[in-house]
């Protein structure tokens, strides 16, 4: 019995170590189950996460974000070594652009003028003054002999601007800059940037400082044609670099940071920033230990550089013309002033020959009885023309007598109010926008044959009553020759150049709507006169271009193109972008009908009657002024719309002198006369 028992006990146990083992072994199974998870989870990137939910099964861990950084660490390590060692350094740092013309054609293709060569000349580190080559550093870099060829700060600072869409120029060392001047290429986007750097530090270590400073002292543009410091000084100062002092090298360090920006012969704006960093250099200079205080007092008047000399083969009109057409390509393209100057480009532009030559011999014809030496009011007389196709093209311009004895570009001015010449403006936002005479009113329309007081002296009207002048009266209307029209439609004030309608009109409009609608014509903001009644009159002093531009409106239904000069540039026979204007809606084509049907009416039978000797389908309006500082005409024909103006401006502070007795006329002769005999030749020629 025992030994049965025994027996079972003995089975028993067996059975139970069994199934302990049986269960080990599956429990050993499930660990190695486990570990082999636990090893394929390491092996992949467990995202999204397991075991999470929500919001958390999207977040990676730290160890995903480190190891994420990691190798985006060393992917970018990767690249910047490759860029770096794929990255050549200009086999001939030297070699610059070969030194060659500008030619301008005119709008048939026949050469019009060539302007070059680049004005360059190397000199050795050591002909330039110490004090010299230290006030270009203090402007530009001061730690330059002691940086590895770029700034770590500025190079932070330039991404960071190059991401924001800010200027990058602000993070180059002298070593990028040269780099920059022997490319040739002052293109600013990333890839551009990083070469840049790359190609410094690898001069910096295959270059001394001294070189690599005279390489860009050599290289650098200072503005009026002038590579290199040797030039600059010439073209600034007419001496040798060696003869600079340290006054006149902080100016010609205030360049290299724009010298479209800083040639006090380009503008009061210039003047001013080119005072204020000159200065600034010089103080920088005491802050580095590189001039003393002493030698500093010693500068405190502006080192004033030589007046711009004019190139030859600009004679008579075509330096006017040329300069249009250079200020439109770099204002409407990629093409740098410095890479302008290096040469090679040839411009066509909109102007016409035969029509640039017409109207400088109107011109010519129209004052040839002037005398200056003898009569009073016939002194500083000065014109400006322009006539602007209606596709915007500008056709001629007249920018003053001779551009070798007077630079300023007559036509492009902008201080000579138009006058009446600006009442079609009025007209028309008058027949666009209605009119408001009483506050809380609805706006009434108005038609051309609405009627107004003609009347000289009536009483300037607001919404809310009389218009009070500064001077605590009323201000009044003032037509040409104080005279008095009576009852007056609009059509007919625009007709007969009856002042005062237009004046009140301009009141009626809102003078805020008048200025929009002078604005959409092409008239620029600056240009813009005081929004006071005199508005309405042409207190406003757009250029000839710019008022000829307007005028294409009136006679394209509306339509009109923003005045441009230049067809075409390229370099050495590749073409290159330039930005050319589109045609754009500025008036209602119904006002712009009733605008030209009231212009052409002008010179049936109205003020401008004298014009129609042009042709029977042409228009036009006077302008005059209240002061008598100005005299106007503008008009179009089929083809283009031409303005032409008249003043006199004493030359020490460009004041408006008047024009009463020009030429020995009467007191009754307007203004616009002169201007309207020039107009009314150079129709005539060109028909």
């Amino acid at each position: 019995m025992r030994a049965r028992g025994e027996s079972k006990g003995t089975a028993e146990e067996k059975g139970n170590e069994k199934e302990k083992g049986n269960e080990k072994e599956k429990g050993n199974e499930k660990g190695k189950e486990k570990d082999g998870e636990r090893k394929r989870r390491r092996l992949r990137i467990d995202y999204p996460r397991a075991g999470r939910r929500g919001l958390r099964r999207w977040l990676p861990s730290w160890r995903q974000l480190l190891l994420a950084a990691a190798g985006a660490a060393g992917v970018l390590a990767g690249w910047l070594a490759w860029f770096y060692a794929t990255t050549a350094v200009p086999a001939d740092l030297n070699a610059f652009a070969t030194q060659q013309n500008n030619v301008y054609f005119w709008a048939d293709g026949t050469e019009m003028a060539r302007v070059g060569e680049t004005n360059r000349q190397e000199v050795p580190l050591d002909q330039v003054p110490e004090p010299v080559r230290w006030a270009v550093l203090a402007a530009e870099n001061e730690s330059f002999y002691s940086d590895p060829g770029i700034s770590v700060q500025g190079m932070g600072r330039a991404v960071y601007e190059m991401a924001t869409g800010g200027d990058t120029q602000g993070g180059s060392t002298i070593t990028q800059q040269y780099v920059k001047n022997i490319y040739l290429n002052q293109r600013q986007d990333f890839s551009r940037k990083l070469s840049e750097m790359v190609i410094a530090i690898k001069l910096d270590h295959r270059m001394s400082k001294g070189d690599i400073l005279a390489g860009y002292l050599n290289t650098s543009w200072f503005g009026r044609g002038s590579y290199g410091i040797e030039r600059a000084a010439s073209a600034y100062y007419g001496k040798d670099v060696s003869q600079l002092d340290p006054s006149q090298g902080a100016f010609l360090a205030a360049l290299l940071k724009g010298a479209g920006q800083y040639d006090p012969a380009l503008g009061a704006e210039n003047r001013k920033r080119a005072e204020e960093r000159w200065s600034w250099i010089l103080d920088r200079m005491v802050t580095i230990g590189r001039l003393s205080p002493e030698e500093r007092a010693r500068y405190t008047v502006f080192p004033e550089p030589k007046p711009q000399q004019k190139a030859a083969g600009m004679s008579g009109q075509i330096g006017y013309l040329v300069d249009t057409a250079r200020a439109y390509v770099e204002s409407h393209s990629d093409i740098t002033p410095a890479q302008f100057d290096l040469g090679g480009h040839q411009i066509r532009t909109t102007f016409e020959k035969p029509r640039v030559e017409a109207l400088a011999a109107a011109v010519r014809e129209a004052t040839k009885g002037l005398d200056p030496e003898h009569r009073e009011a016939d002194k500083l007389v000065k014109v400006g023309a322009a006539s602007v196709a209606m596709d915007g093209r500008i056709a001629a311009l007249y920018g003053g007598a001779d551009y070798l004895k007077q630079g300023y570009n007559d036509a492009n001015t902008s201080t000579v109010p138009v006058g009446s010449a600006f009442t079609p403006v009025v007209y028309a936002a008058g027949l666009t926008q209605g009119v408001l005479r009483r506050r809380g009113e609805p706006r009434a329309p108005v038609q051309p044959t609405t009627t107004y007081d003609g009347d000289n002296g009536v009483n300037v009207m607001t919404p809310e009553g009389p218009y009070w002048g500064r001077d605590g009266k009323v201000v009044k209307t003032a037509n040409e020759g104080l005279r008095s029209w009576g009852p007056v439609s609009l059509r007919g004030a625009v007709e007969q150049s009856v002042n005062g309608p237009m004046m009140q009109l301009g009141m009626d409009v809102g003078l805020d709507r008048v200025q929009q609608t002078a604005a959409d014509l092409g008239l620029l903001p600056v240009s813009m006169g005081e929004l006071t009644p005199a508005f309405g009159t042409g207190n406003s002093t757009p250029s000839a271009i710019r008022t000829a531009g307007a005028y294409t409106a009136f006679a394209s239904g509306g339509t009109r193109t923003e005045p441009y000069s230049v067809l075409s540039v390229s370099r050495n026979g590749a073409a290159l972008p330039l930005r050319l204007p589109a045609p754009v809606k500025a008036l209602d084509p119904g006002a712009a009908r009733e605008v030209d049907t009231a212009l052409r009416g002008a010179v049936r039978e109205g003020s401008a009657h004298t014009a129609a000797e042009a042709g029977a389908d042409v228009a036009g309006k006077t302008g005059t002024t209240a002061d008598r500082t100005a005299g106007w005409y503008v008009g179009y024909d089929g083809r283009a719309a031409t303005a032409v103006t008249l003043f006199r401006a004493d030359l020490r502070d460009m004041k408006l002198l008047s024009l009463e007795g020009l030429g020995g006329a009467a007191p009754d002769v307007p203004d616009s006369a002169v201007p309207m005999r020039i107009w009314t030749d150079y129709a005539k020629a060109v028909r």
